[in-house]
């Protein structure tokens, strides 16, 4: 599914105030970056949702371009960022015609395709857009072993008048993680609520690092993001470089 305007309004405001600062995480992921490619100067970021990491990116590249499939996400991108170019695309066959020196997905996204073919092709098609010596960062979903099936999820969030509460529900269906997300709404012009369900693939460590490899890519998981209380987003961080 595509996140709808109320969401993709509300996203980063949530976020925030669960203690993600988005600003850390891209430097991090420069880090990793810079590590295995001191002078990389450009980036793609892929599923780049609302482009709050992409903006972080542009302080610490030349040049940086985002890819993002929902375009009430990449509406709110493109206001944010007016500057740098957000493409339409699917990440699982965008082709850009240019290549970067680091391509990353953060914040799960990449489990969004339905098979491990496609989780495959997604890698690659991510890849393909990478100089030799390039590097791929990718932030996956849980691993199954990880998932904790019927896990809910609440948070209350308060900015500028303006009252969120967001509810979440996540049960494991054969190999794929159900989100339920029901979110209420408060401010001066009344109470609205809304609800999105996200469908997110369980795939395996083995599955990513095949994904890589058959991509020509080194692979390597190296510690995950936290949010401000300790909590990981994820089981790791998936850096490969292109040989």
């Amino acid at each position: 599914m595509e996140y709808g305007p109320d969401h993709a309004e509300l996203y980063d405001l949530v976020f925030r105030s669960r203690g993600k600062d988005f600003g850390a995480e891209a430097e991090q992921h420069a880090r990793l970056i810079r590590a295995r490619f001191p002078e990389a100067k450009t980036l793609l970021d892929v599923a780049c949702g609302t482009g709050a990491h992409l903006a972080a990116f542009a302080s610490l590249f030349d040049h940086v371009e985002g890819l993002e499939l929902t375009s009430a996400m990449r509406e709110v991108a493109r206001r944010r960022l007016p500057q740098a170019t957000v493409h339409p695309g699917n990440m699982l066959d965008f082709d850009l015609g240019r290549t970067f020196d680091a391509v990353t997905c953060i914040g799960n996204a990449v489990a969004e395709v339905k098979s491990a073919d496609e989780l495959v092709t997604t890698i690659g098609r991510m890849a393909e857009h990478l100089v030799t010596g390039g590097v791929l960062v990718i932030e996956p979903w849980w691993f199954p072993e990880n998932f904790i099936d019927g896990y809910i999820g609440s948070h209350l969030a308060e900015e500028s008048g303006r009252v969120v509460s967001r509810i979440s529900h996540s049960t494991k269906q054969g190999n794929r993680s159900r989100i339920e997300i029901h979110c209420v709404v408060a401010d001066r012009t009344g109470i609205k609520g809304f609800t999105d369900v996200l469908s997110v693939g369980l795939f395996s460590r083995e599955q990513y690092e095949a994904a890589f490899r058959d991509a020509g890519c080194t692979v390597e998981l190296t510690p995950p993001l936290r949010l401000g209380d300790g909590r990981p987003t994820s089981p790791g961080i998936f850096v490969g470089v292109r040989k």
